[in-house]
Formats: C-alpha cells, sequence, structure tokens
C-alpha cells in the first residue's frame, strides 16, 4: 500500500517535469511534433518494462483494434490541446484547470456507462463546477473567453490558453471513459502500449497541416525527454494502481500542484493568479472529499464482504 502511495506521488512529479518541458519547448516546436516525440519515444520505457514483467507479447495481442483507435485519437485530441495551453499558460494554471478533468468523468459516466451516481458525488460535481468557475472568470468577465472560443482576433493567447485547457479537460474525462470499457477484456500492458503507438502515428500525420522542424541539439534531447519521461511517469501511475485501491492514492494526484507550484516559479517564474489559487483549491477539496469517501465504502464493502458466511456447497 506504502509503495502504491510512492509510485503515484513520483507518477504526479514524472508527469509534472513533462509538463515543464513542454512548456520549455513553447511555440517553437509544432504541436503535432511534440506528440509524436511524447508518444514514440515513451514506447522506449514501456516496452522495457513490458519484456521485464513476461507479458510484451501478451499486451500486443488484442482483438479490440477499433477500440484502441478510438481511445488513442481521443487521447492524441487532449494532448494536443493541453500541450497547445501549456504554451500559452503557467504551468501552475494549465495544472489547476487540469484537476476538473475527474468532474467530466463522474457527468461522462452517469451519461454514457448508465452507472449510479449518488447524492454525495454530484454534490462534489457541482462544487468542483464552481471552482472551475472561479479560475475561469478573469477570462469570462472580460469576454476574452467566449472571443478565444470564437477565433476573433481580439483573442489574447492567455484566452486561448484557458480554453485549450478546458477542451482537453473534457476530453481527458472521454479518454477515461473508454479506457474503463477497454479494461472489461484488456490489459493495463495493452492499453498503454496501443496509447503509446497510435499517439505516435497521429502525431506524425499532423506534419503537412501543422508543419514539422529540425530541432538543434537541445530541442531535440528536450523532446526525447518528453517521451521517456512521460513513459516512466505512466508506468510508475499503473504500478501505483496495482499497489493499492485506486480510491486510496487518487487523492495524490493532487500533490501535482505543489510539484506544480515550485518547478513552475524556479523555471519559469509562474505564479497562479489569486483566482487560480482559490478555485483550484475548491476543486481540490471537491475531488478529495469524493475519493476519501468512496475509500471509507470500499473499507465497509470490504467488511461485509468479510463477515458474511460462505455460501453452502452443492
Amino acid at each position: 500500500m506504502t509503495l502504491g502511495i510512492l509510485f503515484k506521488l513520483a507518477s504526479a512529479f514524472l508527469f509534472t517535469v513533462m509538463a515543464a518541458l513542454i512548456r520549455a519547448v513553447g511555440l517553437g516546436v509544432p504541436v503535432g511534433q511534440v506528440v509524436f516525440a511524447r508518444s514514440f519515444f515513451a514506447l522506449i520505457p514501456i516496452l522495457i518494462w513490458l519484456v521485464w514483467r513476461g507479458v510484451a507479447r501478451r499486451a500486443l495481442a488484442t482483438d479490440r483494434h477499433l477500440g484502441h483507435m478510438a481511445r488513442g485519437m481521443i487521447g492524441v485530441a487532449s494532448m494536443f490541446l493541453m500541450f497547445a495551453a501549456l504554451a500559452r499558460l503557467p504551468l501552475p494554471d494549465a495544472t489547476a484547470l487540469g484537476y476538473a478533468s475527474p468532474l467530466f468523468v463522474v457527468i461522462f459516466a452517469a451519461i454514457l456507462l448508465r452507472e449510479k451516481i449518488h447524492a454525495m458525488r454530484w454534490t462534489a460535481v457541482a462544487v468542483g463546477l464552481f471552482g472551475v468557475l472561479v479560475m475561469l472568470w478573469p477570462q469570462l468577465s472580460t469576454g476574452a473567453l467566449a472571443a478565444a472560443l470564437r477565433g476573433g482576433s481580439e483573442a489574447d493567447e492567455t484566452a486561448a490558453g484557458v480554453a485549450f485547457a478546458i477542451g482537453a479537460t473534457v476530453l481527458t474525462a472521454a479518454a477515461m471513459i473508454q479506457i474503463r470499457r477497454l479494461t472489461e477484456t484488456e490489459g493495463t500492458g495493452t492499453i498503454v502500449f496501443y496509447f503509446s503507438v497510435w499517439s505516435a502515428v497521429a502525431g506524425l500525420a499532423t506534419a503537412p497541416i501543422f508543419g514539422w522542424v529540425w530541432p538543434d541539439l537541445e530541442t531535440g534531447l528536450t523532446l526525447v525527454a518528453i517521451g521517456c519521461v512521460g513513459g516512466v511517469a505512466q508506468i510508475l501511475l499503473t504500478e501505483s494502481y496495482r499497489r493499492a485501491d485506486a480510491s486510496l492514492i487518487a487523492p495524490f494526484e493532487y500533490s501535482t500542484i505543489l510539484w506544480a507550484l515550485a518547478i513552475g516559479f524556479l523555471a519559469f517564474g509562474d505564479l497562479p493568479t489569486g483566482w487560480t489559487a482559490v478555485g483550484g483549491a475548491i476543486v481540490v477539496a471537491s475531488g478529495v472529499a469524493v475519493a476519501a469517501r468512496e475509500h471509507r465504502l470500499g473499507i465497509k464493502r470490504a467488511r461485509v464482504r468479510k463477515a458474511s458466511p460462505p455460501p453452502p456447497a452443492a
């Protein structure tokens, strides 16, 4: 259990490092090229991990290619938007906006998966969405976000970054729903491997649209690092869920805001706005409340199963 928490914290740190590297690349590299690097070079640690676990052959075997393609395309669209947001927003702001994703997962689970959502979770979703509105208020009050969504010339880069981040958050939630569907028959290694493959293909396919640049040595090494760090972070995240209950380790996802604050300030001089700090705190509180309740319910269900007498022998 402790190891699962440590893996979760390590993955949160590495994902923040990856985001900082993407922020460092900025607008100098086409976003499709960054997506390709994130996915293609992530295959290096992922394949090593699969071989080390002795599941490489099993991970590559699947009958659900369309399902993996759908998960890949949704994930790629989310990456495009989030990478574009990271190039335009302070690191803490982009990180805080990303915390709204679990709220949309609850909404999509109720609509698409027909999951029964209790009043406590709906209340937390409502509170969390209010926190998102608080973070967005500077852009909403000035009309800059609406202008960014219309694509008007008056939209500034910050408003565009906010719009990209919100779009990425919604698509990330949709990707989580598709992952839930895939886990009915697919192993974690299979899902991780094919996501990286489809993402790399999609990123490469955008070269005629967004262009492609030949990076200098520093930028090239940064792109390689983005992929490798992201791949290791994905492995640690997967291993954390293998070693501890999801409801236990979920709140530790919010440790990314601490890393984002530290790395953002030290590397770029980024500081969150007051609106982001207040709204982000509301979103984090709602997420932790849901995770804590789910953990308590999981403990109660385990106690009930342990106390229940075994079924009579046939």
